[in-house]
Formats: C-alpha cells, structure tokens, sequence
C-alpha cells in the first residue's frame, strides 16, 4: 500500500512561502494515501497557472495541457481508461475563466472526474490582475479604481447544472480538505471542490485572517441537508460575514460512462489496434 512517501516528487517547489497551494498539496497526498491508491493508478491533469503546478510535485501520471483546457483532457483520459483516478487541479482563472466553457459542459457530461480549484480570487501566476472570482470594488495593479464587475459563482453554477458532488475547502483546513477530496473521488460523476486558497503575495483583502474569521463547517450544522438542491444553492450564495464550507450538494446520478455504455465494454486503452486499417482514409488525401 502507498504511502505519503511514495507521493514526494523530487522537483523544487516554485510557489511563494506561506501559499496556500501547499496545503492543497499536502490534502491530496493524504487522500490518495487514504483512498489506497498507487501513484500509476492516477492521472493528474492541469493547465496553466501556479495551480497547475501541483502535479510536478506529486509522483504520479501528469498531463499538463493549455490555459483553460484542463477538463477536456482529464475527460478523454477518464473515458479511454476508466481504471484511472483522474483529478485535475486547476486555478479560478484557468477554470472558470479561459477554460469557463469546459467547466460547464463536463458538469453536463458528468464524467467521473474531481475538479480541485485553487480558488485564490486572483491571477497569481501573471501577478496579481483580477480573476473571474474577485469580489467587485477589489482594487489591484490593472483594475486601480477597484473592479466594477460582479464575481463569477461556481458553487451556484455547479449547483444549478446538475453537477452531483459540489463542495468547498479551505487550504488551511487540511484536514478537513482532505476529507472532502476523498468524498469527491469517491463520488461517481463529476465533483467540484473549490478551494479557497489565500495568496500571500498578491491578494491583501483575501487573507487568511480575512477567512479565519469567516469560514465555518457545515457539518456544525446537524440539520443541513446536502441532497436538497434548493437549500444547497441557497448556502452557496453564502459570501461576505459567513462563508460555509464543506459539501454543498451531493445527488446520485448517471455517469457520462453509464449514459453511452461505455461502462458495459471494455476500456477504450484495451481494445486492439493491430487489425485496424486506415489507408482508406488516405484516398481522400490524396
């Protein structure tokens, strides 16, 4: 069985001190440990961003792809080879901004997936401009009179499509972030945990003193219920003096997999290609 040991990458870690990607990182690596997994056993998927650098520092399969187009790749994987445990770690930006489209139509496709976001409300890789999630009146180095749009909400988002298993971590709570990664792997369909990741070096407003101060746990709260989708959308509209974290929503559904019967055959990655002649398709070419 793998330990935390079997996970360590040997590459340098390029992210400031004091990020809260660290404890993202720290809350996978235990919960794949937890989970039994076998660093072969996994596909981690990213594309650019300081998010999207977790899996250099994670043994393990990786797939670092374009700005925005993580969740298509993690998708193809997860349909050739359903043995996989494919997560993708991705950034707001990344996710709901440039690769906002995939975001909507792989919670439609509902493949079995867990999409971690770093959510940082910024873009901390091209240092510091505002990121779909940034609150309006957030001034920063491009938007100095303070942003005059309203934020993206993921959560409602999820929620509203349909997707299965929404949730929402705070990288200082790694303990508890590790518990709902589990959750959200062991969930059949697409998962969402969106992390809320302070960045130290160009977010001031969205401190960790700014959450400490705000965050609790919905399991404190004995009669939440996360499969009534209506009492779920209106904890995700939470935001400001109180911020919920934990699972959101989590309804039983029919994976893209079940849906097209792929999961009656054999995995794509097995069928046999020897025998397969495409020369025809060259006539058209030619």
């Amino acid at each position: 069985m793998a330990t935390l040991a079997d996970f360590k990458s040997n590459d340098e870690i390029a992210w400031c001190p004091g990020c809260g990607n660290f404890g993202i990182l720290n809350a996978v690596k235990k919960a794949l440990v937890s989970l039994g997994c076998e660093p072969r056993e996994i596909l981690l998927v990213s594309g650019i961003g300081q998010a999207a650098k977790l899996p250099h520092y994670l043994a393990g399969n990786c797939f670092n792809g374009l700005h925005g187009r993580a969740l298509p790749v993690a998708a193809a994987a997860k349909i050739a080879n359903r043995s996989l445990t494919v997560v993708v770690t991705t950034g707001d930006g990344d996710c709901y901004g440039e690769g906002g489209n995939h975001f909507l139509h792989n919670i439609r496709r509902n493949v079995d997936m867990t999409v971690i976001v770093h959510d940082n409300q910024i873009y901390g890789l091209t240092k510091g401009q505002a990121s779909p999630t940034t609150d309006r009146g957030h001034k920063t180095k491009v938007q100095t009179a303070g942003v005059i749009l309203d934020p993206f909400h993921p959560l409602e988002v999820a929620i509203a499509l349909g997707a299965g298993f929404v949730a929402r971590g705070y990288s200082k709570e790694m303990e508890h972030l590790a518990g709902l990664i589990i959750a959200g792997i062991s969930h059949r369909g697409f998962s969402l945990i969106d992390v809320l990741q302070p960045c130290v070096s160009f977010n001031k407003v969205n401190t960790y003193e700014w959450y400490n101060k705000r965050v609790y746990k919905l399991d404190e709260e004995k009669d939440y219920d996360r499969t009534d989708k209506a009492t779920a959308l209106k904890k995700a509209c939470e935001w400001g003096e109180r911020i919920p974290l934990g699972v959101l929503y989590q309804a039983e559904s029919q994976s893209y997999e079940q849906r097209s019967g792929l999961d009656r055959r054999p995995p794509l990655v097995d069928e046999p290609i020897d025998d397969i002649d495409i020369s025809a398709l060259f006539k058209d070419f030619t």
